[in-house]
């Protein structure tokens, strides 16, 4: 049992400490659709937000999610599904901030009250110089294997030649 809380406290430490950048922004509600009509309380919806590449100027993400309505929804406690879709596009000239790992962090957000979190990860085919997006939920017990991923090619923009992502992953 002491063991199941050491482990607990330990997860609830590393989910805090993610990277600044992940958690800095907040995403742009773009809008929401209702699925499912509730009596008196807050209907089931599908929200589509935006979000930009904190690393990578002129990329731009768009994330569609359901969000539970009922008590639950109403108070916050609801566990969101892991149903989550993702389209990434080039928005303007494409600049590397930095180097990234291959699995970068882009943006995480929380899905339940406790243990569940959706993120968003980048990646670089550096063959075909694209930019890959994934987004996904996991779960500190079990995750999902439900995920969508979106490619961006870097192309040229207003005549500057494109840079290689390739360049900018670090081993």
């Amino acid at each position: 049992m002491l063991r199941r809380i050491c482990f607990g406290l330990a997860v609830i430490g590393l989910a805090l400490a993610a990277p600044a950048a992940a958690q800095a922004q907040e995403p742009d509600l773009i809008f929401r659709k209702s699925t499912v009509w509730k009596f008196l309380t807050p209907d089931d919806k599908l929200a589509v937000y935006g979000i930009d590449d904190p690393d990578v100027e002129g990329v731009a993400c768009h994330f569609t999610v359901p969000e539970k309505g009922g008590l639950k929804g109403m108070f916050g406690v609801a566990e969101e599904v892991s149903d989550v879709s993702l389209a990434c596009r080039q928005v303007g000239p494409i600049k590397f901030k930095e180097k990234f790992e291959q699995g970068a962090l882009v943006y995480r957000q929380s899905r339940s009250l406790f243990f569940k979190k959706m993120q968003v990860v980048r990646g670089c085919d550096a063959k075909r110089n694209v930019l890959v997006y994934l987004v996904y939920t996991d779960k500190l017990i079990e995750g999902s294997p439900k995920n969508s991923t979106s490619s961006v090619p870097v192309m040229p923009w207003a005549g500057e030649p494109p840079q290689k992502c390739g360049d900018f992953v670090t081993d």
